[in-house]
């Protein structure tokens, strides 16, 4: 997905964020504002937006000196969504479906995202996407990848998130790899907060070789890329992860809410949706994945 206008303000807004949470002065602030504007003008249109988002926010940590500027927002987020853990879990026990309970149990926890809002409410949030209906609906796509493939690829998105990804995880009858970050960004998921989150417990864990929002799959490690070529069924968590891989051709489930008026629009749903995003060519990766099997 490319950059649209609408991004631009967002961009500055980042910056100052998270400027102000690595306790940068007025001055330091401002200084980032300005080299966040020069750094906008020499941006290429075609760029995505997670590109400008990582010159962001690798801009504030050097001149902050800050390594992780939302490591207490992180830390935070992790403790409330565990102290969950326990409902989320009896939710999906008692579920008529537990794999689309587990699935809305995930995209709830999107909500969770520093760089689109500086609050949410995780309560309201879980028992609104637990009701609302699908605004693009894959679940039964979904199902019929998971009697396909043998192995999961499943990309993180935000600390706390993961923990709404444990439950959908626990759910899933094959093995996972867990993909997080390879440094900070925002307030996206780290092997740090995937273990304060206990995905290690379900998970085999990696990371991609990059500390840009998503998967920008050039700036990944060539091990990364080297998985996510041959994975043969992919669950993308939240909006950057769709900005960066919706037009690869590859057997990637996007599973987010549309919580920006640009990715609704790109979508073509309302903003506050509910997605489960199955793959434009689902047929051709289902076929794949028997004849790995086979």
């Amino acid at each position: 997905m490319k950059i649209f206008l609408d991004c631009y303000p967002c961009f500055l807004r980042q910056a100052l964020s998270a400027a102000r949470r690595a306790h940068a002065s007025a001055e330091r602030q401002h200084e980032i504002l300005l080299e966040t504007m020069d750094q906008l003008r020499a941006l290429p249109l075609e760029a995505t937006p997670p590109v400008m988002a990582e010159r962001i926010h690798r801009l504030v940590r050097e001149r902050t000196h800050t390594s992780d500027p939302y490591r207490e927002s992180k830390r935070d987020a992790t403790e409330q969504a565990l102290a969950l853990l326990p409902d989320l879990r009896e939710r999906v026990r008692t579920a008529p479906d537990p794999l689309e309970t587990a699935v809305r149990i995930a995209i709830a926890g999107n909500i969770i995202d520093d760089g689109v809002a500086e609050g949410y409410d995780l309560h309201s949030t879980l028992e609104r996407v637990l009701a609302q209906p699908f605004a693009i609906d894959g679940l039964a796509q979904l199902r019929q990848a998971l009697r396909t493939a043998d192995a999961i690829l499943y990309l993180a998105d935000n600390a706390g998130e993961t923990v709404f990804d444990r439950v959908l995880i626990e759910t899933l009858d094959l093995p996972v790899t867990y993909v997080v970050k390879g440094g900070p960004v925002i307030n996206d998921a780290t092997r740090e907060d995937a273990l304060a989150a206990g995905l290690e417990a379900v998970a085999t864990l990696v990371d991609s070789g990059s500390d840009a929002p998503g998967t920008l799959l050039d700036h990944c490690s060539p091990a990364f890329r080297e998985r996510f070529a041959r994975a043969p069924l992919i669950v993308a968590k939240g909006q950057a992860n769709y900005e960066t891989l919706s037009e690869i051709r590859a057997p990637v489930f996007f599973l987010l809410q549309a919580k920006c008026p640009v990715i609704a629009d790109d979508l073509n749903v309302p903003l506050g949706s509910v997605v489960l995003k199955p793959p434009r060519e689902l047929g051709q990766w289902v076929d794949g994945a028997r004849e790995a099997q086979a």
